[in-house]
């Protein structure tokens, strides 16, 4: 049988391909090198992906670099994305801290490090000591390199404008033009994204090519949830996919909720919730990390609260994994690093969902631990400077 010319796929408003925009999405992440990988994982007919690649390859977005032995053919071409001396820098915004790294093209991170970062003061604020972090970082690793800036942010995120939009946890922030405002003084692309869909991102790059349907949990002082579908982050029509923070749940009762509702899942299972308990119970508890120490430490009350607060959260889990059917649960933030806190979750997960979802459900914590959101938003910021690329490849 003779095989098919390559098929014309659609364009972007740029007249750039999405199949060219996906092959560079999946060398960027790691994902992929070669030419047979990307056919793979991407469904397309091998002589569809080698018309693709040799565009991109004209347009210097991609290089080969070396040859990979294969099994029963020819040696494969490793293929790159052009200029891997390119680096991008990003920061994992928390309430009171930021982590802020280096991450390479194929996700590799360096130079991880812990700073202050005043949330709760606003942005005119905590932004510009955040922009003299990542400059000096990208001054280390040659500024001349620096592709994109990459912000992972607690709260809902206007991909598209760059914005917060209605944060619970970041007064001040509300529709502030995020990267406008960070662009304007770092001069490369930046990108913008919730916490933790940067963190499934970043930990779906690491995991096996066949987990392409997963969950990432992030457990801190609020809750969220970021899903990679058929291999892709999955963010909804109004980019709020993953918001179980805010389901109502039975034991929450009338308990007042940081998004203005009441007995949400947030007012008993997260980080925020366990200080409020345990104070209440008389222990001297002053934030999350108290919490952690204590039941780290095997304190019997800070131990029960922290077992409880997973169940909750496997009761509202249970329901979206029986609905979505993932390959994987991965559990990151804080909380997931308390044994009691995982083992709950994980048997809630067990107890509540139907036996073909579980029968090859993977339930773990995450692999790059609190580098997982570095990891996304500096993979994000990448690709954010390769769209940016792209959009002058009209031709493509």
């Amino acid at each position: 049988m003779t095989e098919k010319s390559p098929a014309p796929h659609r364009r972007n408003a740029a007249g750039v391909s999405a199949l060219a925009e996906r092959v560079l999405e999946l060398l960027a992440s790691g994902q992929a090198t070669t030419r047979t990988e990307l056919a793979e994982l991407l469904g397309a007919a091998p002589s569809t992906i080698s018309f693709t690649v040799s565009q991109l390859v004209t347009h210097g977005l991609v290089a080969e670099q070396g040859t990979r032995s294969s099994t029963g053919g020819r040696p494969r071409k490793v293929l790159r994305l052009g200029g891997t001396d390119g680096f991008a820098v990003a920061a994992d915004i928390g309430g009171r801290h930021a982590r802020v790294g280096v991450v390479h093209p194929g996700g590799g991170l360096g130079d991880v490090t812990t700073v202050p970062f005043p949330t709760a003061q606003g942005p005119d604020v905590a932004l510009p000591t955040l922009v003299e972090e990542l400059e000096g970082l990208a001054a280390k690793h040659g500024r001349e390199l620096l592709r994109g800036v990459g912000l992972c942010l607690p709260g809902p995120v206007d991909v598209d404008s760059g914005v917060v939009t209605l944060p619970s946890r970041m007064p001040g922030w509300n529709r502030f033009p995020v990267r406008e405002w960070m662009e304007e003084r770092l001069g490369v692309p930046v990108s913008v994204e919730n916490d933790a869909n940067c963190m499934a991102v970043g930990e779906h790059s690491v995991r096996p090519a066949e987990h392409r349907q997963s969950m990432l949990v992030k457990a801190g002082s609020a809750i969220g949830v970021g899903v990679i579908a058929d291999g892709r982050l999955y963010r909804g029509a109004t980019g709020a996919a993953g918001e179980i923070t805010h389901v109502q749940v039975e034991a929450a009762h009338d308990i007042p909720c940081s998004c203005g509702n009441t007995g949400c899942l947030e007012t008993v299972a997260s980080g925020a919730a366990l200080v409020r308990i345990l104070r209440e119970r008389g222990l001297g508890v002053d934030s999350i990390e108290d919490v952690v120490r204590l039941a780290s430490d095997a304190d019997p009350e800070a131990t029960r609260a922290v077992r409880q607060a997973g169940r909750y959260l496997g009761m509202v889990l249970s329901a979206n994994v029986n609905f979505f059917n993932p390959d994987a649960v991965y559990l990151g933030g804080i909380l997931s690093t308390l044994e009691p806190f995982v083992a709950a979750v994980r048997s809630q997960l067990y107890e509540g969902c139907h036996p073909l979802v579980t029968q090859r459900l993977v339930i773990e914590r995450v692999r790059l631990g609190a580098d997982a959101g570095v990891a996304g938003a500096g993979l994000f910021a990448l690709q954010r400077a390769i769209a940016v690329r792209l959009g002058a490849a009209r031709s493509l």
